[in-house]
């Protein structure tokens, strides 16, 4: 078995960064968004680094961009404030980004598997919405995760979103008062399921039971975790 003798990498050029694994949400000091799971660490100085912003391939391509090259940058590209086109939040930190036509990805983005596949359903990534996100009931832009059977939707955004409120909730120690509020508004896809086909059949049944899969493998893919089961230690708290 081969160790681990840690990385280099130019924004943390003093230490070796060594893979690590962690249950516990941590803010990705390339790209400054939540990660979970795998991640490049330096523990003499807090450094933490999402495995696909540790080591990032200088370019890529994607399926939903076919004219775009994207090269991998270590800042924000230009002078204004730039915005992933896959999940809608600011660039704050690295960003894979198309000279051509001005698009631009988080690494994590850029890195979503198109198919999420839990062994008995499928997800699919999609560039636009088809139908509304169960969560804020809109056809708005950024990508999402439609489920086979096209009974729901969830933007890529909103799961973003939750995550945040929920990663502040657990463990940043928020006022009780305000996990309460949390609560109510963290969207059961199971209800809302039932609301939306208007019975509980064996069918309407079958696709609620999915709803907190999809969850959980959406949350392990946004926080750049391939696997779906650390993904539950924050889905679970939202599925309810």
């Amino acid at each position: 078995m081969k160790i681990d003798e840690g990385i280099s990498n130019p924004i943390h050029p003093h230490h070796k960064l060594k893979l690590e694994y962690t249950e516990i949400p941590f803010n990705c000091d390339g790209c400054k968004e939540a990660g979970i799971g795998l991640k490049y660490s330096c523990r003499r100085c807090e450094f933490d680094l999402h495995k696909a912003c540790a080591m990032p391939p200088p370019t890529i391509t994607h399926p939903f961009y076919k004219k775009c090259e994207f090269q991998f940058n270590y800042r924000s590209p230009g002078q204004h404030m730039r915005i992933c086109d896959a999940c809608r939040n600011d660039v704050l930190g690295f960003v894979y980004h198309c000279k051509r036509c001005d698009f631009d990805l988080h690494p994590c983005c850029a890195n979503l598997p198109q198919v999420l596949d839990d062994g008995e359903h499928n997800l699919y990534l999609c560039f636009k919405l088809s139908s509304s996100c169960h969560h804020c009931g809109g056809k708005g832009p950024g990508w999402s995760y439609r489920s086979q059977c096209k009974s729901y939707n969830l933007h890529v955004a909103c799961v973003k979103e939750l995550l945040v409120e929920s990663w502040q909730a657990m463990y940043l120690n928020a006022d009780k008062n305000r996990i309460r509020e949390i609560q109510t508004r963290i969207p059961s896809l199971s209800r809302k399921l039932r609301n939306h086909h208007g019975g509980r059949g064996g069918k309407v049944m079958k696709c609620c039971q999915m709803a907190g899969g999809a969850v959980r493998l959406i949350v392990s893919a946004i926080l750049g975790d391939p696997t779906a089961i650390i993904g539950a230690a924050v889905a679970g708290f939202m599925s309810k």
